[in-house]
Parts: structure tokens; sequence; C-alpha cells
């Protein structure tokens, strides 16, 4: 538990990113698109804040909490820009709560310090990670609209609105293949610098976090082939694509839960 440690800033960005993100989400039913679309980019706006004031923290800190905040962040951030694109989606509600959940989680929670001799490739190894993190974040959303689409699809229920179906799978899988290439670099990064990613001579480590990217990786992999070679589409390529997302959440966010919380180690 950090709270007792963070400094006034951080808990005032924090708490004010969570209170707009849980204004938004409770009062999205009585608002109009318009008034819930400025509620959610004040959030964002004072989530960014958040987020820069922590990462500029002496020492800075980085765990499990930070992770999924960013994430969540980077989420919200490929979302603002496709409304403008595809008005039809609709995910205020949702995106508002994960975003109030994940800036506590990120408050209460910041993670260890970080080893005074830290490589330089850390920051890279780690921007990549979360970037990877956010698309598939995003394709995971998108994987969700498919389904009920296809819900609405079998039972007519007013098939027309929001985005078609192709539409939804061709966006899916954009965001598996960029979120794939991200995910690529962070491996060969960790790869070729393990050994100095940290400061302190680990090099390649066959760890949990270690074991559940190299299975994720293998299953986006598994998925992008199969959409190539056998065409997979609709449930069968958002199963696999679950699949995948929830490996990766546990390489990094899962291991980092287990030491940061149940064991109550730092980095």
């Amino acid at each position: 538990m950090i709270l007792p440690s963070a400094d006034l800033a951080s808990v005032s960005l924090g708490a004010g990113a969570a209170l707009a993100y849980a204004a938004t989400a409770l009062a999205s039913p009585r608002l109009s698109p318009a008034t819930i679309r400025r509620l959610l980019v004040l959030a964002w706006l004072i989530h960014a804040m958040a987020i820069a004031w922590a990462l500029m923290a002496s020492p800075p800190r980085f765990g499990f909490g930070p992770a999924l905040s960013v994430t969540v962040w980077l989420v919200a951030t490929v979302y603002a820009i496709e409304i403008i694109y595809y008005p039809q989606l609709q995910t205020q509600w949702t995106l508002s709560a994960l975003g109030a959940v994940a800036v506590l989680l990120a408050l209460v929670f910041p993670g260890g310090q970080l080893h005074a001799s830290a490589s330089l490739w850390l920051p890279l190894h780690w921007a990549l990670g979360i970037a990877s993190y956010g698309l598939f974040g995003v394709a995971v959303a998108h994987g969700w609209f498919m389904t009920r689409a296809e819900g609405r699809i079998r039972v007519a229920d007013n098939p027309d609105s929001g985005l078609p179906l192709l539409t939804l799978e061709r966006l899916t899988f954009r965001f598996v293949g960029a979120g794939f290439v991200l995910l690529s670099a962070t491996l060969a990064v960790a790869l070729l610098f393990g050994d100095q990613l940290y400061g302190v001579r680990t090099g390649w480590k066959w760890d949990h976090k270690t074991v559940f990217s190299l299975l994720s990786w293998l299953t986006f992999a598994v998925l992008l082939l199969g959409r190539r070679l056998f065409g997979w589409r609709g449930q069968v390529a958002v199963r696999v694509l679950y699949i995948g997302a929830g490996l990766l959440l546990m390489a990094y966010v899962g291991s980092r839960f287990v030491l940061e919380v149940i064991l109550r180690r730092s980095l």
C-alpha cells in the first residue's frame, strides 16, 4: 500500500482522474453524447497528468498498477481518435469504469523503485511493452464489439446499429497485427539487452514473465497465421484473441501483482 507515502500532487491527480472517470460512467445514461465525450476528455487529460507526474517522480517507480493505468490510458487515446471516424462506437461507460479502477490501482500500488543503474534500454523496453498492451487491449474491445454485433444479427435485433461486422473484424486484426509487431520488438529488446536492463547481470531468465510473454506471442502468431492461411474469423478468432490477451496480461501485470501484493517484493 502506497497512499501514506504518496505526495500530495500524485494523490490529487489520481483522485481527480478517478472521480472524473467515475462521474462520466455514472452520468452517462442521463447526458448527451457530446457532454459525455467532454467529460471523458477531461478525465483523460487528468489521467495523462497523473501518469506524467508519476514518471517524473524521484526516484521513479513502476509496477502492475502503473502498467494497467498506462494501458487503459492508451486504450482511451485510441478510442478518442477512433470515435472521430466511427461515431457509432459506444463504450464510454465501460471505458470510464476501467479508467477509474486503473487510476486507483496505480495510486495504491505504484510499484517498486527502479535500480539506480538501470539501462537506458529499459524505458524503450517498457514503452514497447506497454504500447503492445494498449493495442491488444483495443483489439480485445473490438473483439467484444464483434461478439455483440454477431449476437444482434442472430436475433435480428437492429442489426444495422453500430459498426458493420466486417469493419469491426478488419479493425480488430489491424490492432492485433500492430500489437504483435510491438510485442515482438519488446521480446527482441529483452533478448538482446536482458543482461543490462535492470542494472544487474541477470540475462535472459525463464521466469513466469518470460514464459507467459512467449506463450502470448505464439498465440497471436497462430491467430495471424490462421487468419491468413485458413481465413479464421468470428468467434474462433475472438476466442484465440482472448487467450493471447489473457496470457499477455499474466506475463507482466499478473507476475508483478503476485510479487508486489502477495509476496510484497519490489522490482
